[in-house]
Protein backbone atom coordinates (compact mmCIF):
# COMPACT_ATOMS: atom_id res chain seq x y z
CA UNK A 1 0.00 0.00 0.00
CA UNK A 2 2.80 2.36 0.83
CA UNK A 3 4.75 1.25 -2.20
CA UNK A 4 1.51 2.46 -4.54
CA UNK A 5 0.79 5.79 -1.97
CA UNK A 6 4.54 6.76 -2.72
CA UNK A 7 3.74 6.30 -6.88
CA UNK A 8 0.38 8.38 -7.14
CA UNK A 9 2.57 10.99 -5.12
CA UNK A 10 5.31 10.80 -7.62
CA UNK A 11 2.77 11.18 -10.50
CA UNK A 12 0.96 13.72 -9.54
CA UNK A 13 4.50 15.74 -8.42
CA UNK A 14 5.81 15.39 -12.12
CA UNK A 15 2.53 16.32 -13.48
CA UNK A 16 2.08 19.27 -11.27
CA UNK A 17 5.24 20.88 -12.49
CA UNK A 18 5.55 19.39 -15.79
CA UNK A 19 5.49 22.22 -18.31
CA UNK A 20 6.10 22.16 -22.74
CA UNK A 21 9.38 22.41 -24.13
CA UNK A 22 9.44 26.02 -25.62
CA UNK A 23 6.13 27.35 -24.32
CA UNK A 24 7.18 30.96 -24.78
CA UNK A 25 8.20 30.50 -28.15
CA UNK A 26 5.68 28.56 -29.44
CA UNK A 27 3.37 31.47 -28.37
CA UNK A 28 5.59 33.99 -30.61
CA UNK A 29 5.52 31.85 -33.47
CA UNK A 30 1.89 31.83 -33.36
CA UNK A 31 1.96 35.54 -32.72
CA UNK A 32 4.34 36.21 -35.26
CA UNK A 33 1.52 34.02 -38.07
CA UNK A 34 -1.13 35.89 -36.75
CA UNK A 35 0.94 39.04 -37.60
CA UNK A 36 1.63 38.08 -41.22
CA UNK A 37 -1.73 36.50 -41.78
CA UNK A 38 -3.35 40.33 -40.63
CA UNK A 39 -0.76 42.04 -43.09
CA UNK A 40 1.92 40.18 -45.13
CA UNK A 41 5.13 41.45 -44.95
CA UNK A 42 8.98 40.68 -45.90
CA UNK A 43 12.16 42.20 -44.57
CA UNK A 44 13.01 42.85 -41.51
CA UNK A 45 10.57 44.00 -38.46
CA UNK A 46 11.49 44.49 -34.87
CA UNK A 47 8.96 43.13 -32.09
CA UNK A 48 9.00 43.65 -28.61
CA UNK A 49 6.76 41.83 -26.20
CA UNK A 50 6.91 42.85 -22.40
CA UNK A 51 10.50 41.81 -22.00
CA UNK A 52 12.17 41.82 -24.46
CA UNK A 53 12.96 43.00 -27.97
CA UNK A 54 13.09 40.80 -31.13
CA UNK A 55 14.95 41.07 -34.96
CA UNK A 56 12.67 39.26 -37.02
CA UNK A 57 13.48 38.21 -40.93
CA UNK A 58 10.89 37.46 -42.75
CA UNK A 59 11.45 36.06 -46.27
CA UNK A 60 9.67 34.26 -49.84
CA UNK A 61 11.40 31.60 -51.92
CA UNK A 62 9.78 30.00 -54.98
CA UNK A 63 9.61 26.10 -54.22
CA UNK A 64 10.45 24.82 -57.59
CA UNK A 65 13.31 26.94 -57.84
CA UNK A 66 16.03 24.87 -55.69
CA UNK A 67 16.61 20.79 -56.70
CA UNK A 68 16.01 19.99 -52.98
CA UNK A 69 14.84 21.32 -49.29
CA UNK A 70 18.16 21.68 -48.16
CA UNK A 71 19.27 24.38 -50.57
CA UNK A 72 16.61 26.01 -50.37
CA UNK A 73 16.41 26.40 -46.34
CA UNK A 74 20.12 26.99 -46.96
CA UNK A 75 19.31 30.04 -49.36
CA UNK A 76 16.91 30.98 -46.93
CA UNK A 77 19.34 31.28 -43.80
CA UNK A 78 21.91 33.35 -45.90
CA UNK A 79 19.49 35.63 -47.19
CA UNK A 80 17.60 35.87 -43.22
CA UNK A 81 21.45 36.83 -42.22
CA UNK A 82 21.44 39.55 -44.70
CA UNK A 83 18.53 41.16 -44.85
CA UNK A 84 19.31 41.28 -40.71
CA UNK A 85 22.82 42.80 -41.43
CA UNK A 86 22.19 45.63 -43.51
CA UNK A 87 19.07 46.55 -41.63
CA UNK A 88 21.59 46.79 -38.37
CA UNK A 89 25.01 47.72 -39.83
CA UNK A 90 23.40 49.68 -42.94
CA UNK A 91 25.07 49.66 -46.46
CA UNK A 92 26.43 51.71 -49.21
CA UNK A 93 23.91 51.93 -52.08
CA UNK A 94 25.03 53.07 -55.65
CA UNK A 95 22.96 53.53 -59.15
CA UNK A 96 24.46 54.21 -62.34
CA UNK A 97 22.28 55.17 -65.50
CA UNK A 98 23.33 55.00 -69.00
CA UNK A 99 21.43 56.66 -71.38
CA UNK A 100 22.33 55.79 -75.04
CA UNK A 101 21.02 57.76 -78.50
CA UNK A 102 20.98 55.37 -81.58
CA UNK A 103 20.00 57.50 -84.80
CA UNK A 104 18.85 55.59 -87.84
CA UNK A 105 18.12 56.65 -91.31
CA UNK A 106 15.18 55.12 -92.69
CA UNK A 107 14.49 55.52 -97.32
CA UNK A 108 12.84 58.59 -97.35
CA UNK A 109 16.01 59.63 -95.56
CA UNK A 110 14.15 60.86 -92.46
CA UNK A 111 15.98 60.39 -89.24
CA UNK A 112 14.86 58.75 -86.69
CA UNK A 113 16.23 58.34 -82.57
CA UNK A 114 16.00 55.51 -80.34
CA UNK A 115 17.09 56.57 -76.43
CA UNK A 116 17.43 53.40 -74.18
CA UNK A 117 18.41 54.17 -70.56
CA UNK A 118 19.94 50.90 -68.66
CA UNK A 119 19.69 51.80 -64.57
CA UNK A 120 22.37 49.70 -62.25
CA UNK A 121 22.01 49.57 -58.71
CA UNK A 122 24.46 47.67 -56.58
CA UNK A 123 23.58 47.31 -52.72
CA UNK A 124 27.10 46.28 -50.45
CA UNK A 125 26.84 45.88 -46.69
CA UNK A 126 29.29 44.95 -44.41
CA UNK A 127 29.38 43.18 -41.00
CA UNK A 128 27.81 39.64 -40.27
CA UNK A 129 24.53 38.66 -37.93
CA UNK A 130 25.30 35.01 -36.07
CA UNK A 131 22.92 33.18 -34.63
CA UNK A 132 19.50 33.68 -36.78
CA UNK A 133 17.30 31.41 -35.49
CA UNK A 134 14.44 29.39 -38.04
CA UNK A 135 11.13 30.33 -36.36
CA UNK A 136 9.25 28.81 -38.85
CA UNK A 137 8.25 28.23 -42.32
CA UNK A 138 5.09 27.51 -44.13
CA UNK A 139 4.06 27.17 -47.81
CA UNK A 140 1.60 30.54 -49.06
CA UNK A 141 0.03 31.42 -52.51
CA UNK A 142 -0.82 27.88 -52.73
CA UNK A 143 1.93 26.63 -52.27
CA UNK A 144 4.18 28.26 -54.94
CA UNK A 145 6.21 30.01 -52.66
CA UNK A 146 7.22 29.00 -49.28
CA UNK A 147 7.88 31.90 -46.13
CA UNK A 148 10.96 31.87 -44.17
CA UNK A 149 10.53 33.63 -40.39
CA UNK A 150 13.77 34.07 -38.78
CA UNK A 151 14.47 35.47 -35.29
CA UNK A 152 16.99 36.78 -33.27
CA UNK A 153 16.39 38.25 -29.43
CA UNK A 154 18.09 41.45 -29.13
CA UNK A 155 20.91 42.47 -26.59
CA UNK A 156 18.53 45.26 -23.69
CA UNK A 157 20.58 48.08 -22.95
CA UNK A 158 21.69 48.58 -19.34
CA UNK A 159 19.13 49.82 -17.27
CA UNK A 160 19.87 53.66 -16.51
CA UNK A 161 20.65 54.12 -12.52
CA UNK A 162 18.44 55.99 -10.42
CA UNK A 163 19.72 59.11 -9.04
CA UNK A 164 18.85 58.94 -5.05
Amino acid sequence: MKNLLFILLATLSIQAFGQSFNEDKTAFTNYIKRMYKFKAFEGVKIVEDYDDAYLISALSLSANKYPNESMMMRIADVKAQSQASTFLNGSNITMDMVMTTEEKEDADGAKESTTTMIESIKQNADGFVKAMELLTSFEIDDGERVLFIYMKKMQQAAAPAEDM
